[in-house]
């Protein structure tokens, strides 16, 4: 697929979502480097945008320079976007009480503290972009592993959970594990999805404080 034809797939991709005003991003390719811009009304709706790209068969990279940009009678204090977060993260059934700390400067979140799985950072982060106000989020929080697991069992899981899902090519991933805690992954994939596949089944794993992901898409 040339740039022209990448380029028109990633358009047609981000009109397809209906959570999205495509009218408002522009897309450029080159070589397989895909780059959006323009703006957009909520931060949800700019990784969106970024998923959307993802998607496309043929993309190696996205450069991401949306701005989140909010008419002035729809802007949110600080100190509500704080309040909101709190309570949205204290309502979340899997995250350990009080595991979870917010910061707001100027509409950006910064999320600090410590959970035991990697799933759990990920819906605290996907949680606060969906507030109202915000622009962008900043996820600091780290793993406090609970399990302790061989460095043998880890790469054993990881291969079986990549032979279980028809998408990933499993055999075109070389899995490696450096210490107890981190895994490395190398490798040529042929899309953004078979990247993410490996990466989850890699942070499925409990013990995981640490995912070295050197997969190449091709």
């Amino acid at each position: 697929m040339d740039d022209l034809m990448l380029r028109q797939a990633v358009l047609d991709e981000l009109e397809f979502d209906p959570s999205i005003e495509a009218a408002h991003i522009g897309v450029a390719a080159n070589k397989g480097v895909v780059t959006l811009t323009g703006r957009v009304s909520s931060f949800a709706e700019k990784i969106a945008a970024e998923r959307a790209a993802m998607r496309v068969r043929g993309v190696k990279a996205v450069a991401q320079e949306i701005l989140v940009r909010y008419p002035e009678d729809k802007k949110t204090a600080d100190d509500e976007i704080a309040a909101r977060a709190l309570k949205l993260i204290a309502w979340h059934a899997s995250i350990p009480p009080d595991a979870i700390k917010v910061k707001v400067q100027d509409g950006v979140v910064t999320l600090s503290g410590a959970v035991p799985w990697h799933y759990q950072r990920s819906e605290v982060e996907a949680a606060v972009r969906r507030l109202g106000g915000v622009v962008a989020v900043i996820n600091t929080v780290g793993l406090r592993p609970t399990h302790a697991v061989r460095a043998s069992e880890i790469e054993t899981r990881i291969r079986e959970a990549l032979k279980r899902n028809a998408e990933c090519e499993g055999n075109a991933i070389h899995v490696s594990v450096p210490n107890d805690h981190t895994v490395r992954l190398e490798g040529q994939v042929q899309a953004w999805s078979e990247r993410s596949l490996a990466q989850r089944a890699a942070w499925s794993v409990p013990g995981i404080t640490n995912v070295e992901d050197r997969i190449v898409v091709v």
